[in-house]
């Protein structure tokens, strides 16, 4: 059996913005999966400490009061992700999340901006385990297929039913059911161990980088930088 046929979690943030470096944290979901069915779940809301964007707001549906009424403080919410996460690697269950160099690089320059631990130095530096991104995966499997590469389109792609879309909860459980799919689609995917698989997605990605790079400089906007590592600055090669 597989990595698809073994535990996950689904892992999601909605946030502030689209800037990983810059946005915080309004809601957080880790999502246990077991046979594509819910086991366990955790939620958070959080009060981000700045305002809420109304198109963040309106995508998401938290408002700036309504996070700084109900919401737990940014701190406190980032470091409980982070103990989650890493509680699961430590258990052997690969982390699945959808354009997962987002949502890791949000939660470590969260954890950096809370002088909290790293991911990597949680556990005695053992806390990182196997990523698992069907959004890296998709693009390299399925290079040339025309069409957005949103989660709500991929979920159309391979049949899986997205409910409440920007909810993170839902979105969670999403990916998962996604890379499970695609999976069963891709049978080289299946056959790959979790930290394979992993290493895989760390080459995909800087291909994926190096590619849009180029295309970004053939139409004369080459400042604007894509970095190749994936997840970006938290999980790399040398940690695993």
């Amino acid at each position: 059996m597989g990595w698809h046929g073994e535990p996950l979690v689904g892992f999601d943030l909605e946030t502030t913005g689209t800037e990983p470096l810059e946005s915080r944290i309004v809601t957080a979901s880790i999502v246990g999966v077991r046979n594509g069915e819910v086991s366990r779940q955790r939620d958070w809301l959080a009060d981000p400490g700045i305002r809420i964007p109304a198109q963040a707001s309106a995508i998401h549906g938290i408002s700036s009061e309504r996070a700084g009424a109900e919401g737990r403080p940014a701190h406190e919410v980032a470091d409980q992700i982070a103990e989650t996460l890493t509680g699961y690697w430590a258990q052997g269950v690969p982390v699945v999340a959808y354009n997962a160099a987002f949502d890791l690089t949000l939660l470590a320059a969260e954890l950096r901006r809370y002088g909290l631990p790293s991911l990597s130095e949680r556990r005695g530096g053992a806390g990182l385990g196997p990523v698992i991104d069907p959004y890296t995966i998709d693009r390299a499997v399925d290079r040339y297929r025309k069409g957005k590469r949103t989660l709500e389109a991929v979920c159309v792609e391979y049949g899986v039913v997205l409910d409440g879309a920007h909810e993170a909860s839902a979105d969670a459980l999403a990916a998962v059911r996604v890379a499970l799919a695609i999976a069963e689609r891709h049978p080289s995917v299946a056959a790959l161990d979790p930290a394979e698989l992993h290493e895989r997605q760390i080459r995909w990605y800087a291909d994926w980088a190096a590619n849009f790079q180029e295309f970004l400089r053939k139409k004369g906007t080459a400042d604007a930088v894509i970095d190749p590592r994936w997840p970006l600055r938290e999980l790399t090669p040398a940690v695993l």
